[in-house]
């Protein structure tokens, strides 16, 4: 029997971004390891944004955003601000200094190396998330730091959890793998969860 063994999905590179965005009132962010060139001649970048995300809806209003590419000097407190908070309810660049493209986007004004500015071409629908398919309208390099990637915030960046000895009849503890949320239960988190922090697929998620 073939299997899907979804460790697997682990090996593929990422690199980690902010996708900014404006409601029409206020600027939003989120972290983001779902980008992708996907021409070169135009050149188009594909953006993939889980649903349950703001910033899915956002986009998909406006037609525009911006792609920040990290660069690894960015700390942690920039995953929890971008990544951990919903745009619904919080203003995530209420104390993050920031400049803005030509499309008035925002951007974050630390720990960036390039930005890329945006315009909807056409979306996918797939599912659980949303694939926009986007044309670039400005590119900017704005250091030559290396970029991070999922591999290095793992390794270097995002804490460590701190495992507490399992008493007898302990249900497992299952780990979000984007932002270190644990799930208690005596199997994996069901097919349909959401993380409640990062909106990561339980199905993903690793056992302590």
């Amino acid at each position: 029997m073939k299997t899907v063994d979804m460790s697997a999905f682990f090996k593929i590179g990422y690199g980690l971004y902010v996708v900014t965005s404006h409601d029409g009132t206020h600027d939003n962010g989120m972290i983001c390891n779902t980008v992708v060139q996907v021409t070169g001649e135009p050149a188009r970048l594909a953006v993939t944004v889980n649903k349950a995300n703001y910033t899915h809806d956002v986009v998909k209003a406006s037609g525009r955003l911006n792609v920040c590419t990290l660069a690894e000097s960015a700390p942690f407190s920039v995953f929890e601000n971008f990544g951990f908070r919903s745009g619904r309810d919080a203003d995530k660049f209420a104390s993050c200094a920031l400049t803005r493209t030509e499309n008035g986007l925002a951007v974050p004004a630390r720990h960036c190396n390039s930005v890329f500015a945006l315009t909807v071409e056409s979306y996918v629908d797939l599912g659980t998330h949303g694939m926009f398919i986007c044309a670039v309208d400005e590119a900017v390099v704005l250091s030559d730091e290396p970029t991070m990637t999922y591999a290095y915030y793992h390794a270097n960046v995002k804490p460590k959890p701190q495992a507490a000895p399992a008493a007898p009849g302990a249900p497992k503890r299952w780990i979000c793998p984007i932002c270190g949320y644990v799930y208690e239960g005596e199997g994996r988190p069901p097919a349909d969860y959401l993380c409640p922090l990062c909106k990561h697929p339980g199905s993903e998620f690793v056992e302590e």
